[in-house]
């Protein structure tokens, strides 16, 4: 008996010294690579099957990736300033920065942020690719830009450069993580 009490201590010590580690930018991008890399995979699966399918893909999985991989101590997702699916929104917390990114292109680097719950808060700015040029450019291909339309009505992410500002990634770490 004494030795089950004993281990369970020594298990939920474990556990609470998981979650009490400091966050700092290389743990924080370390958590968000994971869902960079699903993003990425399905984007080339459905383009596996043509621009239009990827979109469709895109629409799916990418907030199922992001639900999948979100748990009661780490919440995730991706915003921008120029909505394609509006369930993409920005957390209040996320606003200014994705401001200044905005209006202050040499400010665009990765930064952790003080949550008012005191959590923290990590945010990646995402550069456009020329792989996104297909959904996001200012040519699209019209069966590219009728999905767009039939899916996304109020569609503001079309028109972009390669290099120019997407959009942000974003984790929100709760306190007790």
């Amino acid at each position: 008996m004494r030795q089950l009490i004993y281990l369970s201590m020594c298990l939920f010590s474990l556990v609470t010294t998981a979650h009490s580690e400091p966050i700092d930018q290389a743990r924080a991008a370390a958590e968000l690579a994971p869902f960079k890399q699903k993003l990425q995979q399905a984007l080339r699966s459905g383009l596996a099957h043509g621009p239009v399918e990827a979109i469709t893909t895109c629409r799916i999985e990418a907030p199922a990736i992001a639900t999948a991989l979100s748990d009661e101590f780490l919440r995730l997702g991706r915003a921008s300033h120029r909505l394609r699916n509006p369930d993409n929104v920005a957390p209040a917390w996320v606003v200014p920065v994705l401001d200044e990114y905005v209006a202050e292109p040499s400010s665009r680097q990765a930064r952790l942020v003080t949550l008012p719950n005191d959590g923290t808060g990590y945010i990646e700015p995402i550069a456009v690719q020329p792989l996104c040029m297909t959904c996001h450019g200012t040519q699209l291909a019209p069966a590219v830009a009728a999905k767009i339309d039939e899916l996304y009505p109020s569609d503001q992410a079309r028109g972009y450069t390669v290099g120019e500002l997407r959009g942000v990634f974003w984790l929100e770490f709760s306190p007790d993580r």
